[in-house]
This record gives C-alpha cells, sequence and structure tokens, in this order.
C-alpha cells in the first residue's frame, strides 16, 4: 500500500519521516527516580489491542515507516509481545525492528524475541553500582539486567545499545567506568543529557551536564576517535577509544538539539500520534480505528498529521510542556 503512489513522506521541512515508536504499554516493573513517581502514574485500561497497533503499523509503511521501535514502560511486561513482534517482523517494509527495555526480563526473553524476529535492543542503565541502582530504580536488581546483556550477545541481538543518562552529583562519577566497558566488549554505550521530562522537570538543570562536559570527563582514557556503527542510525554522534572493540555515543538532546534531522513519530499505548516528544500536539488515531477505518484511511490521517511537525522542540528554555503526561506514559 501506498499513500498517493508515495513511498516515503517528508513534512513541511524536507525531514524524511520514516520511524515510528511504539509505547505498547503504560506498566512498568521499576520507578526510577527521573522518569515516574514513586507511587507510579495512574494506569489507563484503554490501550490498543496488539492487532490494532499493527494496522498502525502495516498503515504506516505504506508512507515511508521503514523502522519500528517497541517502548513502554517496559515493553516486556505486556504478555503476548513476542507473537507481536513476529507479526511485526513479517512485515517485508520493515527493515528495522527493534526495542528499548530496563534489561530486567531480558535474560528470559532474549532468544524468543531474537527467533520472533527481533533485530536488537537498547538497554536504559544509568549506573554500574549495585546500591546505586536500586536507589535510582527504587528496588530494582543490577544483576538481572547485566544478565540480560549478556544473554542479548549470546543470541545476536545486535548492535547492543547502553543508554546512560548522566546526572551531576548523581553518577557522572561512572561516567568513565561506563565508556571502559566499550574496550572490552562490542557493546556501544549511548551517553544522553537529562532532559526536563517527568520527575526530572524539576530538578533537571541542577543535574544537567552538557555532552560538551561529558566528553571532557573521558580525556583520561585517550583521544577518540569517530565511528559509525551498522544499524540503527539516530541522533548519536559515536566514537571509539583506540583499539576498542564497541563504541561512544553522544546524546545531546538540549544542549545541541538534533531536531534539524528529527524523523520519528510517537505512538501512545492509547493510539495518541505524537509528532515530537516536546510538543502536546496528539492526533488520535484510536478513535477512527475502531470506527472501522481502512488501512489507507489511516495512512492518510497520519500523512496529514505530519505536516503539522514542529521544526524543533524547546525544552532548553520551556523545561517540560506536557503536564498530564510522564515519560513512561509516552514512550521513550
Amino acid at each position: 500500500m501506498n499513500y498517493n503512489g508515495v513511498k516515503t513522506m517528508q513534512d513541511l521541512f524536507q525531514r524524511e519521516i520514516n520511524y515510528l515508536r511504539i509505547s505498547i504499554t503504560d506498566r512498568c516493573n521499576l520507578r526510577c527516580i527521573y522518569c515516574m513517581p514513586q507511587e507510579g502514574v495512574p494506569l489507563t485500561n484503554s490501550i490498543l489491542r496488539f492487532e490494532e497497533f499493527e494496522k498502525i503499523v502495516r498503515s504506516a509503511v505504506g508512507i515511508g515507516i521503514r523502522k519500528v521501535r517497541l517502548t513502554g514502560g517496559e515493553p516486556l511486561v505486556r504478555k503476548g509481545v513476542i507473537e507481536f513482534i513476529s507479526r511485526l517482523a513479517a512485515i517485508p517494509e520493515i527493515d528495522d525492528l527493534a526495542l528499548t527495555t530496563n534489561g530486567i526480563l531480558l535474560a528470559d526473553k532474549a532468544k524468543a524475541l531474537k527467533e520472533a524476529g527481533l533485530t536488537r535492543v537498547n538497554l536504559s542503565l544509568d549506573t554500574l553500582r549495585g546500591d546505586r541502582f536500586a536507589e535510582i530504580t527504587r528496588g530494582g536488581k543490577l544483576a538481572e539486567v547485566l544478565l540480560g546483556i549478556k544473554e542479548a550477545f549470546v543470541v545476536g541481538l545486535e548492535p547492543v545499545k547502553v543508554n546512560m543518562v548522566v546526572m551531576k552529583g548523581f553518577n557522572d562519577d561512572e561516567v568513565l567506568d561506563f565508556a571502559g566497558m566499550t574496550r572490552e566488549f562490542p557493546i556501544h554505550i549511548r551517553f544522553i543529557e537529562l532532559m526536563p521530562i517527568g520527575e526530572s522537570d524539576n530538578w533537571c538543570k541542577d543535574r544537567h551536564i552538557p555532552v560538551k562536559e561529558i566528553k571532557k570527563m573521558l580525556d583520561p582514557l585517550g583521544k577518540l576517535e569517530r565511528a559509525k556503527i551498522g544499524a540503527g542510525n539516530g541522533p548519536a554522534r559515536y566514537f571509539r577509544l583506540p583499539g576498542a572493540p564497541g563504541t561512544i555515543g553522544f546524546i545531546s538532546a538540549i544542549s545541541s538539539h538534533f531536531c534539524d534531522s528529527c524523523n520519528r513519530l510517537r505512538l501512545t499505548s492509547e493510539g495518541q500520534l505524537r509528532l515530537c516528544l516536546h510538543s502536546k500536539t496528539e492526533v488520535d488515531l484510536k478513535t477512527p480505528l475502531r470506527q472501522g477505518a481502512s488501512e489507507e484511511e489511516l495512512a492518510h490521517i497520519i500523512a496529514e498529521a505530519i505536516k503539522d511537525k514542529p521544526r524543533k522542540h524547546t525544552m532548553a528554555d520551556e523545561g517540560w510542556a506536557d503536564n498530564q503526561r510522564m515519560m513512561s506514559q509516552i514512550g521513550g
């Protein structure tokens, strides 16, 4: 299926939109301090069924979506996720099917995920110290995540990327430890600037460290060399320590945003299409979907929505724009 014969879709700023991130659940098995309050967030009972997500994806590939990432909450807590992945993997237009996870359940599910057709995984991990991990996540066990990373390599869910949100006075003393992992393993460590999102909105400015300062922290390890990785090219700029099998990436969402090359849309678990992470604007896909809209009709709604994608976010100036949703409710 094509939309008016067009296999790719550009927004008004000539950015090719080919990437859809889908939050398949707002539930999570952790309570990370910068993501959600300790008691969690109000959960909805109106999330889309997997067959509804699939219909939206099939509509979206007709206008150029080629990359799909499943997020949450924590996507691996939702029952039926393996079968859903296998159905998405069968869509021939999708050439990159990935998943972002906190890693708690990954060791048990990695083999099945690979066999279902998942291409690769990103893991969110902000510390390599067990006591600090328990503090950040309010009770999580680091050993389970490390086992999940190991199993991802065993089954071939590569490249394996680990995202560390660097927070001043909280975990910035571990930057060298994370970077050092790339000397031992073919792992891709990505340092991400703390964004004023969800629970972090009130204290982000005090803990925010720009990428240029994070890079300076790595000086003791030697000169960084520019690098490329084979899959999942996104906003990160990659480098490599001399002789290291892994890479180090930097995502400067605040200090040097990458909006000019943004290629993504987000779909919330409730079926709301979000054109920019920072914007409150959402386009309702659930209502027409449940009223019987065809794939062509849904594709038309998505294509029209793309015309309203903003040129850039304003988080650095305004903070988090959406007081109604936490990050876990939108999808990472």
